[in-house]
Parts: structure tokens; sequence; C-alpha cells
């Protein structure tokens, strides 16, 4: 095949032989900059934790929740709060998905009614602008969709009859049928599970004369003359990803005539069995939920069948842990919390420094490495992995959350990553005393727990391995998202798990035990097999979560070539010619969120740090250090550095469900420090000649 070489000519097909001079910029100081910023925000528990930036979903429906729960919310927070809906609104007066988005009914609409609740003037800027915003939309509010339909009823703001039902006797119905709700992504089957409990008690939270001003505000006709009904399927254009299927247009209509004459004994028993699945679920959560999103339904499923329910006020209180705040923003809700998976980046980063270097960042690593393991899942839930169990709960011994671990939801990316910051640094000159390392039995717990989210493909699941096919997505009732139905086989996670098992096989051997040795090595291959198998033409592969094809490509060059896979091979060198080809003139990369909708990669306008940072830590496998492309990435990061080490804030970089852009607010402190570091640990004399010789042994080299 065709290679690149390190004199900056590439002639892949397609691609025009080009000689760029090379640039070799200054890094000591731009990577000592990065390491001492990135110190800098290590927390006083040895992790790192930076806010994941969404929208203000869940910030409306905190405010809707402590509404129906009687709970007043102080002045001085909602003065935070509205705040923080002043800082995000877009330049037309609405609220969209994420930073970079548009305006969406549903975020306006949700953002309308809390601010009103929190007190705000409908004369004021935000709701007058917000409003005018609503009523220019073709259907205007009519068209929220389905998520928007139910919390407006539940509010009394949009008739039950116009939004399509999800009953709690579908939880009810028999396990085997491939559309079961237990089959669903957890994220998915969790909210709703709430959803079909508050609508089967049809349940209102009192706004009280409120109502009436909102029903004028929010609608451009009468509230008693809408036809309710007649909007159940329509979706704003702006809200809608995924249109609703025939197939489930056609099985609302069974549930609609359903609704009409419930049985009444089953419905009573489904809304129990619901009501103890919700009740398990805050338990085992530590009252946090999944996630607040499922969590803040809870709450109000508890105050729905008791206001003095005993778990309401620990449920309620659990929702204060996904509360961001500062005087910048404001008081909003995250969707999730990362210091699982930040603190092992940055470990992870930190320990890619030059053996000279890392005696500086000893300190750091030791408490990283203390705070990793003291967030590992050490003991089981009841009945978990049990065929008998009515949560069908996955096991969770050995993983590692997200988050901190509290909520107990163990994912199988975020296990594999900090098993892959601990092994390293049990590496050379390593700065964990033999006798604070983890032992092997945990690390067999850590082994086990990721081969059980394995599918049959290779590849891997997040939370659990796949419980059904795709034909779930046809009944996907979101509209705003896509792919949320079931677990699948993401590259980036089966990436983590791949390096995971690597590392796991490589640093403990016979220590796991033959069987266990065995799965491992089987696990391995296969997925090797997965991830070679899916690598687009172009030499790409598609993200899932993150952006998009920048991201993907990153995590799969580093898992393949860390189980094994030279650097002349084919995929690798695919991989680097496609990189080469999306490099800016200014030396950087930067991909737009908008890759994750069209499925084809969009270029940004703009450098993104965070892309070059992923493209140099791939090309840095693939290609010596002194290939012009690295180092004109390598001169685009040290230019863009700030003065404090720092790197600046840009555009989103994560992604979930295809339209819910993320800004991992840390992802530009280690990221690019991980990239100038594996960029000086190369470029010495000696490695470089390595390097050479590497690419000199290529085919047509």
């Amino acid at each position: 095949m065709n290679t690149l070489m390190n004199t900056g000519m590439t002639t892949q097909a397609g691609l025009e032989a080009t000689s760029i001079p090379a640039l070799r910029p200054p890094i000591p100081a731009p990577l000592a900059g990065a390491i001492t910023h990135l110190c800098s925000l290590q927390q006083t528990d040895g992790g790192w934790e930076g806010e994941m930036v969404w929208n203000t979903m869940i910030l409306s429906q905190y405010i809707l929740v402590q509404k129906a729960c009687g709970r007043a919310i102080p002045k001085a927070a909602a003065d935070q709060m509205v705040k923080h809906y002043r800082k995000t609104r877009t330049s037309d007066g609405a609220w969209g998905m994420h930073g970079e988005s548009l305006g969406y009914v549903y975020f306006t609409t949700l953002a309308y009614v809390a601010l009103r609740v929190l007190g705000v003037s409908p004369q004021d800027p935000l709701c007058v602008e917000s409003r005018q915003w609503l009523r220019k939309q073709p259907e205007g509010v009519l068209g929220i969709p389905h998520w928007g339909k139910f919390w407006l009823a539940m509010c009394g703001l949009y008739g039950w009859e116009g939004v399509n039902p999800f009953p709690p006797e579908l939880f009810v119905t028999p396990k085997w049928l491939p559309i079961h709700p237990f089959r669903f992504y957890n994220h998915t089957r969790y909210i709703y599970l709430g959803i079909a409990y508050l609508y089967g008690k049809r349940f209102q939270i009192d706004l009280g004369e409120l109502t009436e001003s909102l029903r004028r505000e929010l609608f451009d006709r009468p509230f008693a003359q809408i036809d309710f009904h007649s909007y159940r399927h329509t979706v704003a254009k702006s809200d809608l990803y995924v249109a609703p299927s025939v197939v489930l247009k056609a099985g609302y209509e069974l549930l609609h005539q359903y609704e009409k004459r419930p049985l009444r004994a089953l419905r009573e028993h489904a809304l129990g069995f619901c009501l103890d699945r919700i009740l398990y679920e805050m338990k085992a959560s530590r009252y946090q939920g999944l996630s607040p999103v499922n969590g803040l339904l809870n709450c109000l499923a508890l105050y729905a069948h008791n206001p003095r329910h005993p778990e309401l006020a620990k449920s309620l209180e659990g929702m204060e842990a996904w509360k961001w705040e500062d005087e910048a923003e404001g008081i909003r809700y995250c969707g999730a919390r990362s210091n699982t998976w930040d603190t092992a980046f940055a470990a992870l980063a930190l320990s890619e420094l030059p053996l000279e270097m890392r005696p500086q960042v000893a300190s750091s690593l030791r408490q990283a490495y203390q705070h990793l393991c003291d967030l590992q899942m050490q003991d089981e839930l009841p009945d978990a992995g049990a065929e008998s169990s009515l949560e069908q709960r996955e096991p969770i011994l050995g993983g590692w959350c997200f988050s901190d671990g509290v909520h107990r939801w163990p994912v199988s990316d975020c296990t594999a990553e900090a098993v892959c910051a601990l092994l390293t640094l049990h590496g050379e000159q390593s700065p964990v005393p033999l006798s604070d390392r983890m032992s092997v039995e945990r690390l067999c717990h850590a082994a086990r727990f990721i081969l059980r989210r394995q599918n049959a493909d290779g590849g891997f699941g997040s939370y659990e391995a796949r419980r059904a096919g795709s034909v779930l997505e046809n009944v996907n009732p979101s509209e705003m998202y896509g792919s949320c139905m079931t677990e699948r086989s993401y590259l980036e996670c089966t990436s983590s798990c791949l390096r995971g098992l690597v590392a796991l096989r490589n640093h403990l051997g016979a220590q796991l035990g033959g069987p266990l040795l065995i799965q491992v090595n089987t696990a391995i291959a296969a997925a090797v097999t997965r991830l070679r198998d899916s690598q687009r033409a172009d030499g790409a592969f598609p993200g899932f979560w993150g952006v998009n094809f920048t991201y993907g490509t990153f995590h799969v060059i580093e898992a393949l070539h860390e189980a094994g896979i030279p650097v002349h091979d084919p995929v690798v060198q695919r991989a680097a010619v496609w990189l080469i080809r999306k490099q800016r003139p200014d030396g950087g990369w930067g991909e737009h969120f908008s890759s994750c909708l069209s499925g084809e990669y969009v270029p940004h306008e703009q450098s993104q740090v965070v892309s070059t940072s992923w493209a140099l830590l791939t090309l840095l496998i693939a290609l010596p250090a002194s290939h012009p492309a690295i180092e004109r990435g390598v001169s685009f990061l040290s230019a863009a550095q700030l003065a404090d080490g720092s790197f600046p804030q840009q555009a989103q970089a994560g992604v979930f469900f295809g339209t819910a852009m993320l800004d991992y607010r840390l992802y530009k402190s280690y990221f690019p420090l991980w990239a100038l570091a594996r960029y000086v640990r190369l470029r010495n004399p000696q490695r470089e000649e390595v390097g050479h010789a590497r690419c000199a042994a290529l085919p047509g080299g």
C-alpha cells in the first residue's frame, strides 16, 4: 500500500502529494504549563471532575418537581437559576439542545413554564422573547415532542388526550416479548418506568392560579377550544430527529383504544409493580437515580403515590447531587457526574510524560491512584444477574461508574479506563508503592465485569450487554433522540474494553487464573476483529459518544495499537491518511457536531484543541513524531495555549443519542497535555530512530 513518509509526502490515491515544512515548536514550556494547569484542578480527594454541560431541561424539570412537592426554592437560589437561563438562551430568545444548538420548542417551553414558576414576570424580556419565538413556530407549543406533551399535561397545560400512551401495563407484559421495556437501554427504560407510572395515575402538578395565565401565554387560542387529540403525532421540525414509525403509530392507536377502558385490576397491579421498581432504583442508587432525568420522575411518582412517602424526602435531597453552581453561570443541574472518567484520563495523560518528567507529578498520580481505587464497586446489589430478579440488573462488582460511584451504575468503558490508568501506574518508575496497589482479586473482578458487557459480535455495550435487536428502534417514542432504545456495540466502549483487557492480561497473566485468562484472550480476539471490520472505506471510524469520526478513530487506533496491531497495518495507515486529509491550514483539526447528525464528516469552521489532540494522539501511533503533519499540529496546540497553561473553551466535543451534544469541560485540559506529552516522549533521538526504521519498513517506504 501507499504510505505516509516522514518527509510529509502523501501518495494515497485521491490525495495530492504535498510537502509542508516541519515546524518544530519549543515544547517544554507549553507542556510544563499544561501540567501545572491540570494539576491545579486536582481535587482534595485526589480526583478530577469537570462539568459535563448539556442544556436547561433538567433545571426546568427540577423546578417543576419542587413546585409539585410543595418545596419552595429560596429567592437567592431562584435568582441564580434565572441567571443560568439568561446565560444559555439563543440570540432569538429560545433554548436549545446544547450550547451550539438552535432553539427547540421542547426546551423553550419547559424553560418558560419554569421561569414563570420561579416568579419571573411575563413582561420580563426572558419571557417576552421566548414567547415570541414559540409563537413563530408553525405549530407553536402544540408541536412539542412526546416528552414535552407529557410534562405539560402533568402541569395542566396540555390535554392528556393529546399525549400518546405509555401505560404501566407494558412493564407487566411477558418478558419474552421482543419489545418488553426491560430490553430497552437502561436510561430509556428507567425514564419510561417513571413516565408509565405517572401516566397511569394521570398525575397533576398544581400550579394554582398560574395555570390559567400560562394557558393564555402559551397558546394562540382559548385552551378549551384546542383539539389536543389531533396533535398527538405532531412534532415541531426544530425538535424532530426520529419521526414516529408506522409501527409505533399503530401501537399508539391500540393503546389509545385500551385507555378508553383500562382494566382496573390490571392497572392497579401494573402501578404497584412500577412503584416497587422505582423504590428499588432509588434505594439502590442511594436516592440519586441512574440520572436526574429518571430520578426527578421517580420523585414525582413517590409523591403521586403518597405525598408523605418515607422515601420522598431522601429522594428529593438525592437530586442535589446533580447540582452545579458558580458565579459565572448560576445554578444548573447536570445530566451526569464524571469523576472516574476525568480522573482516569487525567492520570493517563500525566503517565504519558517522559520518565525524567514524572517525578514532578508523582504525588498527583499517587493521589489519583488511591481515588480510583476508592471508586470501584466492591459490593454486589441484591439479586443482581439472577434470571428471576424483577429488577433485571447486571452484576456491578468490580466495575466503575462514570461518576463517583454513589449511584452504583457502573459502565464498561469507565471500568476499562480506570483499569488502564491503575495498571499504567504499576509500570516503569511507578509512583505507587507495592503495598498500596490494588489486589489481584479486585482486578479480576474488574475483568469479569468488563467481560459481561461483551456482545455476540465482539463489541461492547456500556452499562449492559445488548438485550434486543435493532427492531426496537422502530418503536422509539422520544422523537428528539436516536439509537436510544437498546444497547449496541459502541466502537469507543469496545476500544476502551479492549485496552483494559489487554492491560489486565499483560500485567497479571496467569494470575487471572486459567478459565478467566481464556475468556480474556477470546474477548480480545473478538474485539480486535470487530474494530477492524468497522473501518469505513475512507479510513475513519464513527464515534457514538464523541464528535465524531475524529473521536472514534482515536479510540480505535489507540486500542488496536495496545492490542499489538503493528503500525504498518493497513487499518492504521488508512486512518492516518484520513486524518491528514482533514488537517486544516493552521495545523489543527476541527470536526463539527453536525457530523453526528449526518453520519458524514463535517469540518468545523475553526480548529479545535480537543479534536487536534485526538488526531495527534492517533498520528503519533501511526507515524514518526517528526512527521510534518504532527509537528504542525503540535505547533497549533502550542499557539492555542493560554497564559495560565490552559486551553480555550471551544465547541462541544461529546454527544449521546445522536443529537445531545455535550461540553466536557476538562477535555481541553487533559487531552492536549496527553498529546504534547506523547510528542515529547517520542521525539527524543533514540525513539526517533525507531520511528524512522518503522516507517521505512512499510511497503513502498
